[in-house]
């Protein structure tokens, strides 16, 4: 097994870098995105205009689920599979963005999956806003050599053009049919002027994208934004936290009911219920959260996987009945990388430092940072850290061990210290902060939308799990688009998850 980001440098993906055969897998003319231009801003207005004038997905979401319904989708959306008592599955998260973050994690992806039975998309399938058009270069053509099917659910960008994209490729749904115009006044009126809705022309290349995904076993078609998989000894829930990360009441008293019953299970969601060190438990509407349903013994949930946040996290949380939930981020599957540099010292939930586990790590994501900001303000002198001076700064302010020895003696300068305070590293909580936590996540995404693509390494990953009638085996492998590790990707985490 090859070293990983925990072991060496060169793990990481740091050094000369020999980049992998991913760009030959992108098409020759490859867009690419940056949410610092002001059109694509405006074109992903859509959350932004729920969160003011009030947030219709609940209401679209339902239309969606009637229509499938009516179809012959079965009433409890239930996908019944075969697999036997023993099999695998991947879940990667964010992938959408078809430029080289996401094909870097391919060939990896194609390497550790070739076994597994199917892969669950976990969250933001395409940006930058779900269109049909963007599904050719961004869904079909990256992961036309994996054989097996594929299943999603919807994040908040799958929802800019009111899911209808995503329903066409997953659910083989028509659109839904136009509804009266609201009255010309209040906020529902004001927001349907604005709201974002996909051309007219969207869509007309969708058939032959499909051919590249076109073989009998890859094939699969879900019964709706959300769904549950009946999978050997496990079931699988996949919810759909539409645009403000929230669940309506319709799909919250579904998920109450397919929660029940022995069987142990597995939700994917789209927003983590703990990430940056935060307890969030999504609320459902008109009441409870749908962590409350993951915590009831009654449920037997093991674990709970969340895209949304572009990277790798796992918080063990011990409930006061004893069990262990593993409660995971995965989003880093292929849009540009969230720092995680800016995770204070853990502890949540009854997690402390020493049982949480992220990728990359957070003096790889410092480092990643201060050679990014160094490229744009051309100051590369004053901003730029080794990975060895991130490490050890990063030890210094959390008061941890560093996560990864260093090459050689490191001295810390003010330097340093003041590059780590710029970009909004964490601190120890019981030395206070200069920055909240919020202002840390605007310095480290002022630039990072446009930045994951110049060169390795991009820091992706993605799920592996392996199941059988005693356990579930969660692995986190990397992708850095060197050549190292996607001949063998590296390991970046695991554990062992019993079910009895």
């Amino acid at each position: 097994m090859s070293d990983s980001s925990r072991d060496t440098a060169q793990g990481a993906g740091w050094g000369a870098h020999d980049p992998g055969t991913y760009g030959q897998l992108m098409p020759a003319e490859t867009k690419k995105i940056s949410w610092l231009d002001p059109r694509m801003l405006w074109a992903a207005r859509n959350g932004v205009l729920a969160s003011w004038f009030g947030d219709p997905t609940g209401r679209t979401r339902g239309r969606w689920v009637e229509q499938r319904t009516a179809a012959g989708a079965p009433a409890d959306k239930v996908i019944r599979r075969p697999e036997p008592d023993r099999f695998s599955f991947m879940v990667i998260g964010d992938t959408g963005e078809g430029d080289d973050p996401q094909y870097a994690a391919v060939p990896g992806f194609l390497k550790v999956g070739q076994d597994t039975s199917f892969a669950v998309l976990a969250s933001d399938v395409i940006y930058p806003v779900g269109s049909a058009d963007d599904y050719d270069g961004k869904f079909f053509r990256p992961y036309r050599d994996y054989r097996a099917p594929i299943y999603a659910i919807p994040g908040n960008h799958d929802w800019y053009e009111d899911l209808g994209a995503f329903m066409r490729v997953f659910c083989d749904a028509p659109p839904l049919p136009a509804e009266p115009a609201p009255r010309p006044s209040g906020r529902a009126w004001l927001r349907s002027r604005l709201w974002h809705r996909p051309r007219q022309s969207d869509g007309q290349r969708l058939d032959d994208a499909r051919a590249l995904r076109g073989h009998a076993s890859q094939q699969a078609v879900q019964p709706g934004p959300y769904w549950a998989i009946d999978s050997g000894p496990v079931r699988i829930i996949g919810i759909d936290t539409g645009l403000l990360g929230t669940l309506d009441a319709e799909q919250g008293a579904w998920l109450r009911e397919v929660a029940r019953g022995p069987r142990p299970k597995i939700l994917i969601t789209g927003s983590p219920l703990y990430v940056d060190g935060e307890h969030q438990p999504c609320p459902i509407e008109g009441g409870g959260t749908v962590d409350e349903i993951v915590r009831d013994p009654e449920n037997r949930f093991v674990a709970a996987i969340g895209g949304d946040i572009h990277n790798y996290q796992r918080y063990p949380v011990t409930l006061p009945d004893g069990r262990t939930l593993q409660y995971v981020v995965a989003g880093g599957g292929g849009a540009f990388m969230h720092a995680t540099h800016t995770i204070p010292r853990v502890s949540v939930g009854g997690v402390e430092e020493a049982g949480f586990r992220c990728y990359p790590l957070r003096g790889d994501s410092l480092a990643f940072y201060s050679r990014l900001y160094g490229r744009r303000l051309r100051m590369r002198r004053f901003f730029s850290l080794t990975e060895d001076e991130a490490t050890a700064v990063i030890a210094e302010r959390l008061g941890i061990p560093p996560t990864r020895g260093p090459g050689g003696p490191v001295r810390i300068t003010r330097r340093i210290r003041l590059v780590a305070t710029l970009l909004g590293t964490a601190r120890r909580p019981d030395r206070g902060t200069r920055f909240r936590l919020p202002v840390r996540k605007i310095y480290t995404s002022l630039f990072s939308p446009s930045s994951a693509t110049y060169s390795p390494p991009f820091f992706k990953c993605f799920l592996r799990l392996d199941v059988s009638p005693q356990s579930v085996r969660l692995r986190c492998y990397a992708a850095t688009g060197n050549r190292a590790q996607e001949l063998d990707p590296p390991v970046e985490d695991e554990v062992t998850i019993a079910l009895a």
